[in-house]
């Protein structure tokens, strides 16, 4: 009987049309008992291939396609004028597996993504094991001269592992070259094999495959003209057909049926090992493990009761039945180097959540404390290998963890796992609609209407999704479009690199699987994703980077370095727990800058959840998911925690399973036990449920598993609603359901958050501030909320101000030159790295600074803080003013100074780096637009001057003298000023007493420095912070309009929880998000800041529709509408958006749709 030797899959990656299921579904319809997949340079395809035809009952046989050059490279791997073919190879052993993966290894890391070719030279050595086909590139006598690829071939491969390959397709040309095809195969007494090449499962997929041919040419249908294929010949066809075909030459369908029944290697034979640990001679990898966890163990628990003794004896008597100890000490000597190099790491996933795991500083989560039982994560009826993640700070220091893998194991034993990213509804849109040369403004719109199309209501169909944004259904090439969309849904479209997944292996995993460059230097990146590693036993090991992780290194790296001792340094593992501040404050849903608990969502379910231990922080992790909304759990469990509604069970057998989450399902360990209880599911097939909770195509994979839920059901009896409910519960977690096991872990670091901002607010904000972007708030939302909190700025300066923010001694943070637009990185370390110079190395010059003349003081002109550099008149005050000991205060650092009326010895501060802003300039190089864009801000009020004076004395500085500083240049040579932009000082005394500390107050010189400009208002304060730095330490926005606002009627956030629910009101704020869920059907949702606090606004789809532009484009909004007063929840649901003319320069929102 005939078998396909030559079939490729949507994994060759625009040149196959069919994903490898579909092909073995085809193929079992065709009762074919074997089938090869070779797909262009590459396996990608082959476990899924495998797993497929395992359960269909076929033979699934390897291959590839090695695309061959003649010693050049072309970027056109298709052009015959190139030098570049192809050269078919199908796997016979182990052997060929591994020299296969080797030479693929080779193709895709020593040329460029994208690039990779082998030279006929590449194989030599490298052939064992593997059988050459070879087609119509062996006719290619211009390159090779005639015969002369096939005896190279059969010289490298040898002649009983060469076949001459014979394609029909019903083209004449093609004919003409097969004829020549067999004379060359009888010269060099090789067999015959008929194949057809096939590129998708059935006929009526050729209209997909000319929408890939041009997507891979960069052309479109109407202009791609001979790239595309003649006709459709070229799908899986029949025995049958293949009989008819090649009539003629029956032994070429035999041999093809022989070559198969010789190719006995599948991937059951991948041959992957983990890596051995090294342990202490005398021991073996179990006992070592024993020993070490004892020694965690009685670090950890204190004391050591019984009942942990009892779980981690029983865990570890698993792990060495199940053979698991390496894989634990493997993990836990990466976190062994992430302790020695001061590196936050917390473990979560399956078994990082045992006994074991926490007595070995894997992770942070005591699971006999929270009763989280480890057969829930490892079990011998799973039989699998346990998921450890592992969270690391985002950024370097989780690279240099990823880099010790690569060094400990190789650049060739470890790799990262693949993202093979696949069409969705916009990537489609965009692609099909180019092909279709269809204009660009009904491209944007069709994939606005197509984005996210499939998660919408059963109800809702294409035709209304084309209506909404004014496409004509009825037009042929959308009719085309809509159908072209259909089908490009999931298939491949290119290869990415998973979050943080690394495989490891004990010797070559390019053996095992190819390996490629990844996008950033120093990491390759395997031909398989997570799940296809998982099912090839390949085991994974998860480096996460998580930016709180980096929050949270750097918080406690503040708070540590000011107490200066060690012994009473705090982590993850030594918060003090169930503080009751930390619960009142998320109650009260204070949870900006918190992880996990700071979108709208989740601050409107904490007042109504109410926390008041751990395990309901790990509820409160888990709700607020895709899946319980969808599966409509939310609501129910709040009610019945509130006691407004009564616990009951879809079925009584669900008891045990639901007790703790009050009858409503939250995990997903909890929805796996509900499958295997209620509806007879074996662990095997538990798993796979599991595995459609975090599939890209879960949808669609859980529509296949409702069938046999509900067959299982019927057979326990269960039917009609209690069948439905639960069905719904297990199908509405496909749209991302949340683990308990992660909960916990994610739910450790929600608290901890927590209590760092309620107890060290100023370390807390500012290692948040020094790790953005990040979570849902611009900074300057964060800064605002963290002065609402009592914490206090200092502007960025350039005399005291790092790159990063810092907190002062004073307990206010001061911020960091990271925020200046437009200033690059190296130059802002070079302007902090000055202070250290000075202190280092010209001590003398730090307190010298430069002589000044007495004279007085105008206070009025020069409101400017000699401690934060604050110029906003409304915040620094002066009283005393006529006498000779005029008093200071600023409202921002909460500074009191003296004037002294005596002109100092210094012209600048003790922790001064510059003389003048013509001395910042020469030792900093910094370019015209920085210095404008410092001045502006503040930057350089530290030198005495006003931000206007401070553009003036940068003219200065920048110019050569002219004109226009004629007057000031005469006075300075006269002695009114000793340099160029350096005005003289007057002594301030920070403080009421003479013991007061002494502080330097650079005033302004009118005469010779100052800018004949008047000082900028409080509103061009604020609209230059936000374009200079995108934040302010001033007024908040609205403060600034407060008045005018409040002659409109319009509300203050704070007043709105006193507010009567249903009263009409108005509510302005800057926008900080916007939100529009897929599930919400068209609900968006706002959320406002005003000077003080938030303000939540509704918008229905019908009011939406009227606002939209105002709605998506401004920066401020004036609402009027209803207010809603909810189980502590307050919002606003708008009626109407009223015109409030409020200028440009504030922060962009955070928006999610």
């Amino acid at each position: 009987m005939y078998v396909e030797l030559h079939a490729s899959s949507a994994f060759s990656f625009l040149d196959g049309a069919s994903l490898p299921e579909t092909l073995i579904d085809r193929a079992a319809e065709l009762e074919y008992p074997a089938l090869a997949l070779l797909d262009r340079d590459g396996v990608y395809g082959a476990p899924r291939f495998h797993k497929a035809a395992r359960a269909a009952g076929i033979k699934p046989i390897v291959g590839c396609e090695l695309t061959i050059a003649k010693g050049w490279k072309s970027p056109d791997v298709l052009a015959p004028v190139s030098g570049l073919w192809r050269l078919p190879v199908l796997v016979e052993s182990q052997k060929g597996y591994r020299n296969l993966c080797r030479l693929l290894t080779r193709l895709k890391l020593e040329t460029p993504k994208g690039e990779g070719v082998l030279k006929l030279e590449d194989l030599d050595g490298f052939t064992a094991g593997l059988v050459a086909v070879v087609g119509r590139a062996a006719l290619m006598g211009h390159r090779y001269g005639v015969g002369g690829l096939l005896d190279r071939i059969v010289g490298l491969f040898g002649r009983s592992q060469v076949y001459v390959e014979l394609q029909r397709h019903l083209l004449r040309d093609e004919e003409t070259d097969n004829q020549a095809l067999v004379a060359l195969a009888e010269a060099y007494r090789v067999p015959l094999v008929a194949t057809n090449g096939v590129r998708f499962a059935g006929a009526d997929d050729r209209p997909l495959y000319d929408v890939q041919t041009c997507l891979r040419h960069k052309t479109t249908l109407e202009r791609a003209g001979r790239h595309l294929v003649c006709n459709s010949e070229r799908y899986l066809k029949s025995p049958a057909a293949m009989t008819r075909l090649f009539r003629d030459r029956p032994e070429a369908l035999t041999t093809a049926a022989e070559l198969a029944a010789r190719l006995d290697y599948t991937l059951d034979d991948l041959g992957y090992q983990f890596p051995a640990y090294p342990v202490p001679a005398g021991d073996t990898m179990i006992s070592f493990l024993r020993a070490i966890t004892d020694v965690g163990a009685r670090e950890r628990y204190r004391p050591y009761q019984e009942r942990a003794r009892r779980q981690i004896a029983r865990e570890l008597d698993l792990i060495e039945k199940l053979d698991l100890a390496g894989y634990f000490l493997i993990v836990w000597d990466l976190v062994n180097f992430c302790r020695q190099q001061d590196i936050l790491v917390q473990g979560r996933g399956s078994a990082a959540n045992s006994a074991v795991c926490y007595s070995l500083g894997i992770t942070a989560v005591d699971p006999v404390g929270m009763d989280l039982l480890f057969e829930r994560f490892l079990s011998e009826e799973r039989n699998e290998w346990p998921d450890i993640d592992l969270d690391l700070p985002s950024g370097d220091r989780r690279e240099r963890v990823i880099q010790y893998v690569y060094e400990r194991y190789g650049q060739l034993g470890a790799g990262m796992t693949a993202n093979v990213i696949t069409y969705r509804g916009r990537s489609a849109a965009r692609d099909v609609g180019k092909v279709l040369s269809i204009p660009p403004d009904q491209i944007n719109r069709l994939a606005k209407a197509m984005n996210h199309f499939e998660w919408t209501d059963p109800d809702e169909s294409l035709t209304r999704q084309l209506e909404n944004v004014g496409i004509d259904r009825t037009n042929p090439r959308i009719w085309h479009f809509g159908k072209l969309w259909r089908h490009m849904q999931d298939l491949p479209r290119h290869l990415g690199q998973h979050s943080g997944g690394m495989v490891i292996c004990r010797g070559r995993l390019d053996e095992v699987v190819p390996l490629e460059n990844a996008s950033m230097p120093g990491r390759v990146v395997v031909q398989w994703d997570k799940d296809d590693c998982a099912d090839m036993g390949i085991v994974k090991v998860d480096l996460l980077g998580l930016g709180m992780m980096a929050v949270l290194q750097d918080t406690f790296a503040l708070i540590d370095g000011r107490k200066g001792d060690r012994a009473g340094a705090i982590d993850l593992a030594r918060l003090p727990a169930n503080d009751p501040e930390v619960y009142r404050m998320l109650q009260d849903a204070d949870t900006v800058g918190l992880f996990q608990v700071e979108s709208r969502a989740q601050m409107a379910t904490l007042p109504r959840l109410k926390p008041k231990c751990f395990y309901d922080l790990v509820v409160e992790v888990a709700i607020i998911r895709p899946g319980p909304i969808v599966g409509h759990m939310v609501h129910p469990y709040l009610k019945r925690r509130a006691g407004r509604e009564p616990v009951r069970y879809a079925h009584s057998s669900l008891e045990p399973i639901l007790r703790r989450t009050l009858g409503v399902p939250l995990f997903q360990e909890q929805l796996l036990r509900i499958a295997m209880v209620a509806a007879g599911f074996s662990g095997g097939e538990a798993e796979q449920l599991r595995r459609a909770f975090g599939f890209k195509r879960s949808v669609r994979r859980m529509a296949e598993i409702e069938v046999q839920l509900r067959d299982g059901m019927a057979k326990k009896g269960i039917t009609g609603e209690s069948a439905d409910e639960i069905v719904r519960s297990i199908s509405s977690f496909a749209l991302y359901g949340f683990p308990e096991s992660h909960a916990a872990s994610f739910a450790l670091l929600v608290y901890a958050s927590a209590y760092l901002k309620t107890h060290y607010p100023a370390a807390f904000y500012t290692a948040l501030l020094n790790n953005q972007p990040m979570g849902f708030y611009h900074p300057s939302t964060l800064i605002k909320d963290a002065q609402r909190h009592g914490i206090r700025f200092g502007r960025i300066d350039v005399q005291c101000s790092g790159w990063q923010c810092a907190v002062e001694p004073d307990g206010s943070i001061r911020l960091g030159l990271c925020f200046v637009t437009g200033l690059n990185e190296e130059t802002g370390r070079a302007i902090a790295f000055q202070r250290s110079v000075l202190e280092t190395q010209e001590p003398d010059i730090a307190c010298q600074g430069l002589q000044g003349e007495e004279g007085e003081v105008s206070v009025e002109q020069s409101p400017i803080c000699p401690k934060c550099g604050c110029d906003d008149q409304t915040l620094v005050t002066f009283v005393d003013c006529a006498t000779p000991r005029a008093k200071g205060f600023c409202s921002v650092c909460a500074a009191d100074w003296i004037q002294s009326g005596r002109v100092g010895k210094a012209g600048v501060t003790a922790r001064s780096r510059f003389r003048s802003v013509e001395d910042l300039l020469t030792r900093t190089g910094l370019r015209r637009n920085e210095l404008t864009i410092l001045a502006e801000i503040g930057a350089l009020n530290s030198f005495g001057y006003d931000r206007r004076s401070a553009l003036w004395q940068v003219e200065r500085a920048m110019r050569a003298p002219g004109e226009l500083f004629a007057e000031t240049s005469r006075e300075s040579q006269s002695g009114m000023q000793t340099a160029v932009g350096v005005p003289k000082s007057t002594d301030w005394t920070v403080g009421a007493d003479d013991s007061a500390t002494q502080m330097t107050y650079v005033d302004l010189d009118i005469a010779g420095g100052s800018s004949p400009l008047p000082s900028m208002t409080p509103v061009e304060r604020m609209m230059a912070d936000y374009t200079g730095a995108s934040v302010t330490i001033g007024p908040h926005p609205v403060a600034l309009r407060r008045q005018e606002l409040a002659l409109r009627g319009v509300l203050r956030a704070v007043d709105l929880r006193q507010g009567r629910n249903g009263r009409r009101i108005r509510v302005a704020g800057t926008v900080i998000a916007r939100q529009r869920p897929e599930n919400a059907k068209g609900f968006v949702f706002l959320t406002l800041e005003d000077e003080t606090g938030f303000a939540n606004i509704i918008v229905r789809p019908d009011v939406f529709d009227v606002d939209r532009e105002a709605i998506l484009e401004r920066s401020f909004l004036l609402v009027e509408g209803i207010l809603q007063q909810q189980d502590g929840v307050t919002s606003v649901k708008a009626e109407r958006f009223h015109s409030f003319v409020f200028g440009g320069g504030l922060p962009k929102s955070r928006d999610f749709y």
